[in-house]
Formats: structure tokens, sequence, C-alpha cells
């Protein structure tokens, strides 16, 4: 395994975005020694290189198969899916390379967290990417993901850019940038036509240092405290467990369910929910595990009166727009794309589009909150999720007016030579009643889940400004998990960017 566990400087829980990042920034120095540790395995699926296969990942070897609870107005369970594997979600995700709008980000440093607003932020945005042709003031020029965007756009994505200006909305310059609202083409970490997993643009080509040890297939168990002093983990490789030293500090990067999870099983969260099942209450913080914010999604499904051709990216969304629902709310808190496959929903009633696409409609700035829980003491157990989605109604209220939206974008002009039948939820479905029906029962996640270890000032957050564990020595959490409100996009991009400014903290 390289050298004793004592001899270790840093330890990192969980080889996903925001792991390979710190593991291959903190190594940068020769004299820090590093151990990566992931519950799943070193080799990928050869699916994962190929991006129009991402939906065939949900459910595989490298997807932890977590579902939510029986959803209220929802009547089903949803698929949570999460990477297991080096790259983590970065290695099954569709692959969209955009950030939050700067308000979103914007709203954290307002909530008293100093340095975490988008312009403190955007040095390290920047550090994570090499855009060509993109501004320097706003683009990285030399990290290590190179986000792409489509030569060749799918021909529904033309339309859809065409069908923007005919309805009215602004076209952004670079929608991806954070700085824009309305439409523009989106950029995915995909390069040469394959893939580019965070373990691909970080971890893969450092692996040869000789102060960095991965050890895959390590599931960890719980943290190893002394008091509020944490020393180190145990994990289990087979049958055997080891407890592994560190002189540092434990990184936890196991997601937005994983991070909240492991630290539930070393007695740091709910004091009642951890006695239920045995565990030794070591300090009871109650918002381990709470404020799950995710982004809930509905879609337009449209018969093609022609043949859609296949996606040469990822299968869709290579148009986005950022949109508000009102003129109040502070921040573009809808986005709306096209997808070239017919994303029905399979639950409700309606005929099998055949050929199709779909617009498709995402909440990026919900009220509702949720929880994850554990369902046992047992490490590996898959936990008790339940988002609660649009039990807050302000949700479902963004929610209909983007279908509405959606709704005039699908009858433009530039729609006309693809344009069927409206396959979900069908031209009968008006009112304002039916579309809060059809919102629920349409429901899909976007798979953005974060949150579940706040960062915050007040009392009840479970990590401070710098990351720390609050209340403990020589825990930080640098994951999506910390993300006290939702950002107005697409998670990855953020996650990068947070774990990139984790590194510098953990330096200082």
């Amino acid at each position: 395994m390289g050298p004793s566990a004592d001899e270790y400087d840093f330890i990192v829980v969980g080889a996903g975005s925001a792991g390979c990042v710190v593991a291959a920034r903190l190594t940068e120095d020769p004299d820090t020694r590093v151990l990566l540790l992931e519950a799943g395995g070193r080799e990928p699926l050869e699916a994962v290189a190929l991006p129009r296969s991402w939906p065939s990942l949900t459910g595989s070897s490298m997807d932890w198969g977590d579902h939510t609870v029986v959803l209220e107005g929802v009547g089903r369970t949803e698929a949570w899916p999460r990477g297991r594997g080096l790259g983590g979600s970065s290695a099954i995700n569709a692959m969209a390379f955009i950030r939050g709008h700067r308000a979103s980000h914007d709203a954290w440093a307002e909530a008293g967290l100093k340095g975490w607003g988008f312009d403190d932020l955007l040095p390290y945005f920047k550090r994570t990417e090499h855009v060509a042709g993109g501004d320097p003031a706003v683009r990285g020029q030399n990290g290590p993901l190179s986000p792409w965007t489509p030569t060749e756009p799918h021909p529904l994505s033309l339309a859809a850019m065409e069908a923007v200006g005919q309805v009215g909305h602004p076209v952004a310059g670079d929608i991806n940038s954070g700085l824009e609202e309305g439409f523009g083409r989106t950029q995915f970490t995909i390069v040469d036509g394959k893939r580019q997993s965070a373990a691909d643009a970080y971890l893969l080509p450092v692996l040869d240092r000789p102060n960095l040890d991965l050890v895959t297939d390590a599931l960890v168990h719980r943290l190893v405290l002394r008091g509020e002093c944490c020393t180190g983990v145990e994990y289990s490789t087979g049958s055997s467990v080891v407890t592994a030293q560190c002189s540092g500090e434990v990184l936890l990067a196991a997601g937005a369910v994983g991070t909240p999870q492991l630290l539930m099983l070393s007695g740091i969260g709910p004091q009642e929910h951890l006695r239920e099942f045995g565990i030794p209450v070591l300090a009871d913080v109650p918002d381990v595990g709470a404020n799950v914010h995710d982004h809930p999604m509905t879609t337009l499904v449209y018969h093609s009166i022609r043949p859609v051709p296949p996606s040469t990216s990822n299968g869709g969304g290579e148009v986005k727009g950022t949109l508000r629902s009102s003129p109040e709310v502070p921040w573009p808190d809808l986005q709306v794309f096209c997808s070239v496959v017919p994303l029905r929903t399979a639950t409700l009633p309606g005929p099998e589009p055949g050929a199709g696409y779909t617009l498709a409609v995402s909440l990026t700035a919900p009220f509702s909150r949720g929880t994850v829980r554990l369902a046992g003491p047992t490490p590996g157990a898959l936990p008790v999720i339940d988002p609660r989605y649009y039990t807050d109604s302000r949700d479902v209220d963004a929610m209909v007016t983007g279908l509405r939206i959606a709704r005039e974008l699908g009858t433009a002009p530039a729609f006309d030579a693809w344009r069927g039948e409206e396959a979900q939820p069908g031209v009968g479905t008006q009112s304002e009643e039916e579309l809060r029906v059809y919102v629920h029962r349409s429901l899909r996640s976007y798979h953005h889940y974060a949150g579940t270890c706040r960062m915050g000032v007040d009392d009840r957050a479970v990590v401070d400004a710098d990351l720390r564990l609050r209340g403990f020595q020589g825990v930080r959490v640098v994951d999506a998990s910390v993300m006290p409100t939702p950002v107005s996009a697409n998670t990855n991009a953020t996650v990068y960017a947070i774990a990139e400014r984790a590194v510098e903290l953990v330096r200082s």
C-alpha cells in the first residue's frame, strides 16, 4: 500500500469530482503524503468513455443504486444515481459543464460566508478549465478540464436556438460563464469524442506520484476520533479492516449522500436518529443530512414527424436557457433545454412517442428541502433519501410557469419541420390545476444533490466558511454537501471550484 498508515498527512475519502481534485493538488508538494480511498473499482466500464452511453450507467456497477422514499404527491420512488469508482459522479453524469448564475453564488456571501461569492470563486472556476477562445478574464486557460462546445450542433439544437429568437428570449454569448441570462450553447466535459471525468483530468495523470496512495474497493466505516480530534479513518477492503492514521486532516469528498452518511455512522448527526440504531453520539448535529436540495425536472415530450438523428455529443441539452419564473426572483430559477430523445414519464398514460424529442424544464432555485438518513448502522447500506420535492408550493408555481415557457418555445415556427403531437402532457392539459398535477406526476430528478453538510456562520451549520467540521479538529468537508443553497445550474462545475478552493484553505 506504500507508506505505512501513520505517515499520511491527509486522507481523502472518495475519488469523485472533489476527491480527485484535492488528491491531485495536495500531492503537487512532494513532501505531502496523501491516501485516497474509493469505494468503487479502479477500472471503469467501457460505457463511461462513450458520451451517448451515460444513461446506461444508472444502475450499473458504477452507481451506488440509491432510490428515494415513495415521494409525496408522486406516488413512486425516484432513482438517485451517484458515481462509484474513479471520477465518481463525473464518470456517470451527462457531462454538462456550466456555472450557476453569479447571484446564486453571491447568496452564499450575503449569508455571511466570506470568500464564497461569485467573484471570490471565479479564480477557482478558472483554475479547473482550459477554454480555447474563451474570454481570459472569465474563462480559464490552463486548467486540467477542457470543456467542449459541439462543433456540429444537432439539427434540433439549431431549431431550438432559432425558436429562442422567434419568441423573444435573449441569446447569451457564453451561457456557461455564470454571468449571463438567456439561451446559449452548452459546454460538455468531452474531449476528442470521449468523456473527460475528474479522474481523467486530475487523478490518472498523477497516479505515479510516490506521495499518493490510491486504495480502491475501500469502504470507509467511520472516522477515528479522539475527543474532538479526528486522527484517521477505519475502512475495509474485502474482509480486511484497516485503520489509517494521518497527522494532518481527513478530507471528506464522498458526496451529498455519502459524506453525511459517514458522519452519522461516526456518531456525528441528529442524536435521536443515531440512538435509533445504537450509534454512540459524539456530537448532536441536527443538520447533518438535512437541507437536501436537488433540481426537480419535468418534460414536454413531442412526437417527431421525421426521423431524429442521433446526437454527436451527450444526447441532448446542447442548448440551455437560464430564465426567471417572475421578475421578482433574485436570479434565474429555471433551466429549459432541448433533448433529442423523448424523455417520457413511463408511469403516465399516453402513446409511446416513437421518434420524438423533449423540452425539459428544471427548477434550479427550489425552496423545498429534504433529508438523508441512515437505514441502519451498517457501513455501505443504502441510506433513506427523502428529497421532499414540491413541499413548498412556490416550487410548483415556478415549474408551471416553466412549462408554459417551454410550450411557447416548442410551438415556435422553428420546430414546425419536427413537431408532431404533444405526447406529454398533451394539449388537453392546459389549466393551472392540470399543470400542477402534471408537474408532480412527471417529476424527475436532475441529479444535482447538495447541501447535506451545510456551511454557515450560524450555530446549526455543519461546517464553517473554511469547510471545517464545527466542533472538531482535523476534518473538513470538500464536496457538494457544503453548498448552503442551490446554484442555478448543473452542479459539477461548482463542485470542481469548491474543491480547488478547499485545497487552498487546507494549505493555508
